[in-house]
């Protein structure tokens, strides 16, 4: 069974603590690994603090939570929300779907608890950037 603990303010949970003492995750490690996995998805951009400042102040004022709120519903399990940003063009259902996924397989690998749900909120689209054309110098014409 799983014991939530307050460690200076940031909930902490306790896994199967036994002989050898409790193992603790906080839940700031929850949110960086969720958004890590989002990133992985291609056309998700990466949680930019300063994109995100003024929507995820609201949830955290710690930097690397930023973007992601992690929860637990009664039985225990998490409760992911990650904002994203994804790229122009992209079928943006499809790939929050694929964020949903692999989030949840990331952190249940990872932390050995379940997640219940992932909600992917977007909250927003943005043009690629067209890498600048720069024009070849040869080396001959370089030197003259």
């Amino acid at each position: 069974m799983n014991k939530i603990d307050f460690e200076e303010g940031i909930p902490m949970i306790n896994e199967n603590p036994g002989s050898l003492g409790d193992i603790k995750i906080n839940h700031s490690v929850v949110a960086n690994i969720a958004r890590i996995a989002a990133t992985e998805i291609d056309g998700v951009y990466p949680i930019d603090s300063s994109i995100v400042d003024g929507i995820t102040e609201i949830f955290s004022k710690k930097e690397s939570d930023r973007g992601v709120r992690v929860s637990e519903d009664p039985a225990g399990d998490y409760i992911i929300e990650i904002r994203v940003i994804l790229r122009f063009g992209v079928a943006l259902a499809k790939v929050a779907i694929q964020v949903q996924e692999n989030v949840k397989d990331k952190i249940s690998k990872m932390t050995m608890k379940n997640v219940s749900r992932v909600d992917v909120i977007i909250d927003g689209v943005r043009n690629e950037a067209k890498p600048k054309s720069t024009p070849e110098i040869n080396p001959e014409e370089a030197l003259e």
